[in-house]
């Protein structure tokens, strides 16, 4: 589990985003589109589920990118390379399901954009007509850009401040282009406003949308039940029955609430972490 090679994507306003590969040939062997390893940096920390972004099984590595939102993704941030995870178990999850559904369009808020791009590789290798939509609060925190160039047909780009590309939420290109043609399936994957956003746009009008839900996990195996979900009335839980669901089904407001349940706690951890960092 050791660290190649570290690159930071994103460093503003306070955010930053990291690429970590790391050596691990038996994941790297087996992982496909839409799965997701959980790890842990060191013995004592918690376990945090991170999206696998390439697998390369010549290299036997893995990439996984992460943006500092609470104490562990902060330790995470701060490794480099050439030092170890304490562990990492994947891959995890059901792989989306890739077939020709004909056109599509990818929904990639923050760093959502990370993990959209696995999956607009595979449905272009499988013959769909890709269209992506990126967004970020600006210019600096946009990350992958030239990657869903290169994995789309059509990429656009928001930014909240109009920095770069257009002014404005993903959701506003997403509606644009589904009242202009017809789309098979809008995939989507970010913070869950903006989920819940993509499927506010897409639900009236019927069109397939599926989801990546980041509920908070702890095991990642389906023996905690931590990360249970409410979709179509019915409890799952998104380690083993997901982590992709139709949105249309999901119960946003159950899932917003649960998601926050730990907010101040992290946020106090993260304040004494510093307190001992800067002493």
């Amino acid at each position: 589990m050791k660290i190649l090679n570290k690159e930071i994507l994103a460093d503003s306003q306070g955010v930053r985003i990291v690429k970590l590969t790391i050596h691990l040939p038996d994941i790297a062997a087996k992982a496909k589109a839409g799965q997701f390893v959980v790890l842990m940096v060191k013995e004592e920390g918690e376990r945090i589920p991170l999206t696998i972004v390439k697998a390369d099984a010549g290299q036997g590595s893995i990439e996984i990118i992460a943006q500092e939102a609470g104490l562990t993704t902060k330790l995470l941030a701060e490794l480099k390379a050439g030092d170890f995870l304490y562990s990492i178990v994947g891959p995890l999850g059901h792989p989306t399901e890739i077939k020709k559904y004909g056109k599509v369009i990818l929904v990639g808020g923050g760093v959502g954009i990370a993990e959209i791009l696995p999956v607009a590789k595979a449905l272009k290798d499988a013959g769909n007509q890709v269209t992506a939509i990126i967004g970020s609060r600006n210019k600096e925190l946009l990350i992958l850009e030239r990657d869903l160039k290169e994995a789309s047909d059509e990429c656009v780009v928001m930014t909240d401040d109009g920095s770069y590309g257009r002014k404005g939420f993903v959701t506003e290109a997403l509606k644009e282009l589904l009242e202009k043609s017809k789309y098979d399936l809008v995939y989507a994957v970010g913070p869950i406003p903006m989920m819940r956003a993509v499927c506010g746009v897409t639900k009236p009008l019927g069109v397939l949308t599926l989801v990546s839900l980041n509920a908070i996990m702890v095991d990642g195996t389906g023996m905690c039940g931590c990360c249970r979900v409410r979709v179509g009335g019915k409890v799952r839980f998104s380690c083993v029955d997901g982590p992709e669901f139709d949105a249309a089904q999901v119960d946003w407001d159950e899932l917003s609430k649960r998601n926050s349940i730990y907010g101040e706690k992290e946020k106090h951890i993260c304040r004494l972490h510093n307190e001992q960092v800067n002493k």
